[in-house]
């Protein structure tokens, strides 16, 4: 079943770094990485700890991130877990798992769509951006957890499918190029987008940082808590 991005051991959450702590950790990696480690900062400085490199997109396919995938072997895919957690009113269980009824928010053009079939499972940094930004250099186990990510809620979301500011028109781009239509959603976007890639230890390149960096100067410098994925 899909775990709640709150679930963190709280001992893993006592993990907060400060500035006055950051002088602890060594430059080359100001998060100080471990898998499964939580750390919680203001958004701002998790974006100031991403390392800025050019990206290359060079061998990307989109089924080296193989996907949906039954993890827990329960009978459903990570497609039905995220719209079984995400659903506004639940959704009837058929046979395999198959889901029918239900409502769902899509927060990208705040717009509510009944029935599952108008509604894509977003990874909300997109797979080639993930390619991009360093999961090149991953195994395919890894490609394979990113793609199926149900251990923080922020990495996989149901949005609409079907109207004109829908998921499709986002495709692989990052907020350099694209933001959600629905202007309310978006300091919530570039927040969990930075800890996205936190989580990850993905890398952002100059354009984007700027991107992230401009809209979140209009944003409260919320907080963040990020269970480490690697």
């Amino acid at each position: 079943m899909r775990f709640a991005q709150t679930a963190a051991p709280a001992a893993a959450l006592a993990a907060l770094l400060t500035p006055a702590a950051a002088h602890a950790v060594p430059a080359a990696d100001p998060i100080g990485r471990a898998a499964g480690r939580a750390v919680t900062l203001p958004v701002r400085d998790g974006l100031a700890a991403l390392p800025v490199r050019d990206e290359d997109r060079t061998g990307y396919e989109r089924t080296k991130f193989k996907h949906w995938v039954d993890a827990d072997k329960d009978g459903c895919n990570t497609r039905a877990e995220v719209l079984m957690t995400e659903a506004v009113i639940a959704p009837e269980q058929g046979a395999s798992c198959r889901l029918s009824g239900g409502r769902w928010y899509s927060p990208y053009d705040d717009r509510y769509f009944t029935g599952p079939s108008g509604l894509d499972i977003d990874h909300l940094v997109p797979l080639a951006e993930a390619w991009d930004s360093g999961a090149s250099a991953w195994s395919p186990t890894e490609r394979e957890a990113y793609a199926n990510d149900l251990g923080d809620g922020r990495a996989l979301i149901a949005v609409s499918a079907v109207s004109a500011a829908s998921n499709r028109s986002k495709a692989d781009q990052d907020p350099a190029t694209w933001l959600p239509p629905a202007a309310g959603y978006r300091c919530q976007y570039v927040t969990d987008w930075v800890a996205d890639k936190t989580r990850w230890g993905l890398s952002i390149d100059s354009g984007e940082e700027a991107a992230l960096s401009q809209v979140l100067s209009q944003c409260p410098n919320a907080p963040i808590s990020v269970p480490l994925a690697r």
